[in-house]
């Protein structure tokens, strides 16, 4: 049973956690850091009852010391009220690879840069081909919170939870329930913010751009009530809809307002929505070239002003959000805050940086591009060169060699982890977020939310399609 294998797992931390009525107390914080590579190892490659256990104790001990998934639904209504004087964009960071070690980059440029308003993500699709359910990346997030000394809200999101239009139009009903079982293990695990991608089923025969927005809508509309009723006692998750598939036409201010009409009116009494995701010009992953570099994108950043400040100024949101940007030049991200962008999402460049690190053994990468050459053979278009089937299908790979990347020897993760925090620190500066650490402070108040005990395996979950997208 779990709740034996963790009472064996709190007798090696005699002296350093206590348990006590279901609740861990922290009593000796110095010697806890160096005990979480292990801890999180049992997490996310223990048998399914060491996994509950492990990830009971990370979620624990994270609440005991006040780290905390956190909500940044307040934040960015006090945007869309102009009450934040200072104007920086939020970095949502996929973490698709390395989730732990990459973590710990993030919180270690955060805590260097004071830097508080940060989320971390996931996608429908990711969820799958990494190999990562939520309870598992939750984990991660919050073991390296804990191991490099970072304290306050941890904002931990669900995005791109996408509508497949094929699916929807097949079996709506079987679709929804999908997304639906995943939001509530996603909650469960302490996602507190939710990106409803329903954007995928609009339909731009339509003559007007309500009728092209209405399924989108009402889809956006039944999800946000269905969230509405999972959430813990003070916590109102933040939701995110989308107006424009990313890849395709780019997005209007007239579309938000046939969205946000449609959305509104079926949403009813509840609280809404507290940002907007559109289209701008960019793709998921970016454009690959036959040789497999990526080609320079633009960036339609006045259709991304304009709609953000549309949603401000006439929906009380905190604006627009920008999807498919980590592989954009790196001169590109601070026009973001120009722009007053309100999120940006960031994932294919972190896990390129991982993958083609000099550090990982070549052999590795072989043996990866080996299984992609089998496994992946039937999404090779054609046109396609060898350089631009691999970079697009790789991420396939992710899941099946995740023991293999999690295993390479410590000056390998050392390397990796020294670079990613550089990308990190980059990234925090150039879209302000340094110095927010005492405004998320003022706007958040994460509540104490404690798990059971943990009685049979942690949630495991079918695995979902690779259908979807996420940068």
């Amino acid at each position: 049973m779990a709740a034996d294998v963790l009472e064996r797992l709190m007798k090696s931390y005699q002296g350093i956690l206590e348990s006590k009525e279901s609740r861990i107390t922290v009593k000796d914080e110095k010697r806890l850091p160096e005990r979480l590579d292990s801890l999180i190892r049992d997490a996310v490659f223990g048998d399914v009852e060491t996994q509950a256990a492990a990830r009971w104790l990370i979620w624990e001990t994270a609440q005991s010391l006040g780290i905390r998934p956190a909500s940044i639904h307040d934040l960015y209504m006090a945007r869309g009220r102009g009450e934040i004087a200072k104007v920086f964009t939020v970095p949502a960071i996929n973490l698709r690879m390395l989730g732990y070690d990459s973590a710990r980059a993030v919180f270690r440029a955060a805590r260097r840069l004071d830097a508080g308003a940060i989320i971390f993500e996931i996608a429908r699709s990711e969820i799958s081909y990494t190999d990562q359910r939520p309870s598992e990346y939750a984990s991660a997030v919050l073991a390296a919170a804990i191991r490099e000394g970072f304290r306050g809200p941890v904002f931990i999101q669900g995005d791109h939870f996408q509508t497949s239009a094929k699916k929807y139009a097949a079996d709506p009903q079987a679709e929804t329930k999908a997304i639906r079982d995943l939001i509530s293990e996603a909650v469960a695990a302490g996602f507190y913010n939710i990106d409803i991608d329903s954007s995928t089923l609009v339909d731009l025969s339509k003559l007007t751009l309500e009728e092209q927005q209405r399924l989108n809508c009402e889809v956006c509309a039944d999800f946000t009530r269905f969230i509405r009723g999972l959430e813990p006692n003070g916590v109102m998750v933040s939701i995110g809809g989308e107006i424009g598939e990313v890849g395709l036409k780019n997005s209007t201010p007239e579309d938000l307002d046939a969205f946000m009409k449609g959305y509104n009116a079926r949403r009813g009494g509840i609280t809404g929505i507290s940002k907007i995701s559109i289209q701008t010009g960019t793709s998921h992953g970016g454009v690959v070239l036959p040789n497999g570099t990526l080609a320079q994108v633009a960036i339609d950043f006045d259709t991304l002003r304009l709609v953000g400040e549309k949603a401000r100024r006439e929906y009380g949101l905190g604006g627009a959000v920008q999807h498919g940007a980590s592989t954009l030049p790196d001169a590109a991200f601070h026009k973001f805050v120009e722009a007053g962008t309100c999120e940006v999402h960031l994932a294919t460049a972190f896990q390129t940086l991982i993958i083609e690190h000099p550090a990982v053994p070549e052999s590795l990468r072989e043996e990866m591009y080996a299984w992609v050459r089998t496994h992946a053979a039937d999404e090779r278009k054609a046109k396609d060169t060898e350089a631009q089937f691999i970079y697009k299908t790789r991420k396939k790979a992710v899941g099946p060699f995740k023991r293999q990347f999690w295993s390479l020897p410590k000056p390998a993760l050392d390397a990796v982890g020294a670079d990613l925090e550089k990308s990190f620190s980059f990234l925090l500066e150039q879209l302000g977020v340094a110095g927010t650490t005492e405004i998320v402070k003022k706007y958040i108040k994460a509540p104490e939310v404690n798990h059971p005990l943990p009685a049979g395996g942690a949630k495991g979950g079918k695995k979902e399609s690779t259908e979807g997208l996420a940068d």
